[in-house]
C-alpha cells in the first residue's frame, strides 16, 4: 500500500483515554489502522504505546473512547476478545511453549481430529502449510526451544495467521535479533502486508522504522502528538515530536570522553586477575576519580561477567581487589554498597526495580540497605532524596506515589539510577542502562552520568552500543571470550576502529 491509497481502516480508535493511580496513562488518543499497512508507533518510554496496544488486545479495558474493528464496535475484557475480533500480538518475548513442537505451537487450540482424539499426523502437517505459507522451511516436528528467538517469533506470527488475523501487532520484536534475522522478520512481515493484513509495528529502532513502516503515528506524554507518511516525516523531525524538544547535540558528550584524568594517584578500584574458573579468565581493571570505563565487547565476551565480580554479585576464585590502594575483600552485594559501591544490573525486571514498591520505595531501597534495615530512614531525608532525584533524572510522571510497574522502562530505569546514586557511591556500575529505552530518555541518561563522572564519580560503563561507548568513557577495556584482551583510550580511536579491535586484534595483549 502506497501513502496515497485510500483504504478503509480495519482499526479506529477514538479518544481512548485509560488512567492508573496517580496516572493519566492515555488522554483522549486517537489512532487508525489499515489492511495492507505496516503502521509505526512511536514515542519516548512513558509516552503510552504499551497502553495503547493493550487497550487494543484486550489486556486493559479502557476509560473513555471506543475501538471500532472492521466496521464493528468492540469492548474487549480479555485477550481473546481482541483474538476472536481478529487482533493477534507477538511479543519481544515470545508467549509461546518451548516444551512444545513447533506444530503443536502453530495449531494449539485448532489441532485437526479424529473424533475427541487429535490426530497428531494432520496436526503437524497443517502446521507445516502455515510455515510454508510464510516461506519458512522449519521442521515442524521440531522441538520450539532448539530454535532461535528469531524463528520463535516466525513461529508465533505463523500461528496467528491459523487464527486468521487481521491484525498483527508486534511490539519490540527485534530487540534481540541479529541483522540477518531481522531481514528475515521483515521479508515475512512484508508478505503480510502485501496480503491484505494491517501491522502494528512498535519499535526504539529508527532504522527499521523506516526502512518497514508506511505510516507513523506520535505519541508523548500520554497523548497524541500526530500521524504521518513515512516519506513526509524525516527523523530529526521524528526525534522531536517524541521528545518535544531539540535533542540536545550529543557531541558535547562526545567531547567530555576525550577529558584529561588525573590517574597519578591510587584508582577508586583495582582488580588484578579477578577471575571465576569457566566463567571469566583473570583480568585487570583498574577506575581513577571522575573517570568512566568502558566495557566493550560482543554478547557473552565477559562484560557482565567481570562486574559482577567486581561487585561480589559472584564469588570470584582469584584475584585480588584494592580500595584507594588498600586490599579490600567484596563478599557480597551488600558488602559492596558499605564500600560505596553500586551496581544496575542490565536484568532490570529481575535484579532491578521492585515493580509492587512505589516510586519513592524504589529510590530508598540502596540508602536503608546501607544504613541497615533496623535503623529506619528519616522520613523528612528520605522525601529531600527522594523528590531531589525526580527531579535532577526527569522521571516522568513525577510522582513519588506512583507504583513503578506502571512506569515506561525508560522511567523505571531512571528510577534504579536514582536508586544507586542516593547512596552517594564513589563507583558506580551501569550494565546496560540504556537498552530498550527511546532517545529522549537515554540522551538524559547519558548526560546526567557525564555530568556526575565531571563532578568525582567514577562510573564502568557497559553497553552493547559501542558509540554510547565511545560518546561517555575516557578508556574503553575490550572483552572477547570471556576474556579481556586489551585497553583503548577514547581520544585516539573510532567507531570503526573499535569494532576492528573487537573482531581482529588484542589477541594476548591485555593491558
Amino acid at each position: 500500500m502506497t501513502a496515497d491509497t485510500v483504504v478503509p481502516p480495519i482499526v479506529e480508535m477514538t479518544g481512548i483515554t485509560i488512567r492508573f493511580p496517580g496516572v493519566l496513562a492515555l488522554d483522549k488518543v486517537d489512532f487508525t489502522l489499515r489492511p495492507g499497512e505496516v503502521h509505526a508507533l512511536m514515542g519516548e518510554n512513558g509516552a503510552g504505546k504499551s497502553t495503547l496496544i493493550k487497550a487494543l488486545t484486550g489486556v486493559y479495558t479502557i476509560d473513555e473512547g471506543t475501538i471500532v474493528v472492521d466496521g464493528r464496535q468492540q469492548s474487549f475484557s480479555t485477550a481473546g476478545d481482541a483474538q476472536a475480533a481478529g487482533i493477534s500480538t507477538v511479543y519481544q518475548e515470545v508467549n509461546l511453549c518451548e516444551n512444545l513442537t513447533v506444530g503443536e505451537n502453530v495449531m494449539l487450540g485448532h489441532e485437526p481430529r479424529r473424533g475427541s482424539v487429535i490426530d497428531w499426523r494432520r496436526t503437524h502437517a497443517e502446521a507445516r502449510k502455515h510455515l510454508v505459507s510464510l516461506g519458512l522451511a522449519i521442521d515442524p516436528r521440531s522441538s520450539l526451544a532448539s530454535h532461535s528467538i528469531a524463528i520463535q517469533q516466525l513461529v508465533a506470527i505463523s500461528r496467528a495467521m491459523v487464527l486468521e488475523a487481521k491484525v498483527l501487532v508486534l511490539d519490540e520484536p527485534t530487540s534481540s535479533l541479529d541483522r540477518g534475522e531481522v531481514e528475515l522478520l521483515f521479508r515475512v512481515v512484508r508478505d503480510l502486508r502485501d496480503r491484505g493484513v494491517a501491522i502494528l509495528f512498535v519499535s526504539h529502532f529508527l532504522d527499521q522504522v523506516y526502512e518497514i513502516a508506511d505510516r507513523i503515528t506520535v505519541l508523548r506524554n500520554g497523548a497524541l502528538v500526530g500521524e504521518y507518511p513515512i516519506a513526509e516525516l524525516p527523523r530529526d523531525a521524528l526525534v522531536t515530536k517524541m521528545i518535544g524538544r531539540e535533542l540536545e547535540d550529543l557531541a558535547t558528550l562526545s567531547s567530555s570522553a576525550h577529558r584529561e584524568i588525573d590517574r597519578s594517584g591510587a584508582p577508586v578500584v583495582k582488580a588484578t586477575g579477578l577471575g571465576k574458573r569457566g566463567i571469566l579468565e583473570p583480568a585487570d581493571l583498574e577506575v581513577y576519580p571522575g573517570e568512566v570505563v568502558g566495557l566493550a565487547g560482543l554478547l557473552g565476551s565477559g562484560r557482565t561477567e567481570l562486574v559482577r565480580l567486581l561487585y561480589g554479585a559472584d564469588r570470584a576464585d582469584e584475584g585480588e581487589i584494592e580500595l584507594h590502594g588498600a586490599p579490600a575483600k567484596i563478599h557480597s552485594p551488600l558488602h559492596a554498597i558499605g564500600r560505596r559501591i553500586s551496581f544496575s544490573s542490565e536484568n532490570r525486571r529481575e535484579e532491578g526495580v521492585v515493580s509492587d514498591l512505589t516510586v519513592a520505595e524504589n529510590i530508598v531501597l540502596g540508602m536503608q540497605a546501607r544504613q541497615g534495615w533496623a535503623r529506619r530512614l528519616r522520613r523528612s531525608e528520605k522525601d529531600a532524596v527522594v523528590t531531589g532525584w525526580i527531579e535532577a533524572l526527569g522521571v516522568r510522571p513525577a510522582n513519588p506515589n506512583a507504583l513503578v510497574g506502571n512506569l515506561s522502562g525508560g522511567n523505571q530505569q531512571k528510577v534504579l539510577l536514582a536508586r544507586w546514586l542516593a547512596t552517594a557511591p564513589e563507583l558506580l556500575v551501569l550494565d546496560e542502562p540504556t537498552r530498550g529505552i527511546d532517545v529522549g530518555a537515554k540522551a538524559d541518561i547519558q548526560k546526567k552520568v557525564s555530568e556526575l563522572s565531571a563532578d568525582g564519580l567514577s562510573v564502568i560503563f557497559i553497553s552493547s552500543e559501542l558509540e554510547e561507548v565511545l560518546r561517555l568513557a575516557q578508556r574503553i577495556v575490550v572483552m572477547r571470550d570471556r576474556r579481556k584482551i586489551g585497553e583503548l583510550e577514547s581520544a585516539s580511536t573510532d567507531l570503526d576502529g573499535l569494532i576492528d579491535y573487537i573482531a581482529n586484534e588484542g589477541e594476548g595483549s591485555a593491558a
